[in-house]
């Protein structure tokens, strides 16, 4: 690869790298393994750089990238991973004079979220990013019809995990 291409990809990473963050916030629920699956996606996006097209925005290529490798590295990896349980690491959280609601009602979508298949996470984040039904398809490769019943079914199991 020639060092312009390698700039030019320094400089996409580093302007759009919060879409892995996210990605791998998703699929992680501790420090090392958020790492290890952001290096993980990190390179993937630097194989599969040569050959973005630019036939869509960078971000969504990247989103589609990250999503890819993080559902193929933890289907793969889903028995041996050894990862600390979000429930244990709960009692050590302590709140400070302020109303922690939100904060709680973050830990309970996200909890909920854990128990999603992988295509159910990646598209509740999406879901979340704010992405239309459009983008979602696009950055998922399946039809904006299919995208839309899909995040209802996935809305109505939210539901279901959250309100027993």
């Amino acid at each position: 690869m020639n060092k312009e291409l390698e700039l030019k990809f320094i400089s996409d990473l580093e302007e759009n790298q919060n879409i892995v963050h996210k990605v791998c916030r998703i699929y992680t629920n501790n420090k090392d393994a958020h790492n290890d699956l952001f290096q993980e996606i990190s390179i993937q996006l630097w194989k599969a750089y040569p050959k973005f097209r630019g036939d869509s925005k960078f971000s969504t290529w990247m989103y589609r990238v990250g999503l890819n490798t993080a559902i193929t590295i933890y289907r793969k990896s889903k028995r041996s991973i050894k990862t600390q349980d979000f429930d244990s690491v709960l009692h050590k959280i302590e709140s400070v004079d302020y109303d922690d609601t939100e904060e709680e009602q973050l830990k309970l979508l996200y909890k909920a979220i854990y128990q999603l298949s992988d295509i159910d996470k990646a598209l509740v984040l999406l879901y979340l990013e704010e992405k239309n039904y459009k983008e979602i398809s696009e950055m998922m490769g399946i039809s904006e019809v299919n995208a839309r019943v899909k995040m209802n079914r996935v809305k109505t199991k939210l539901k279901n995990i959250l309100n027993p």
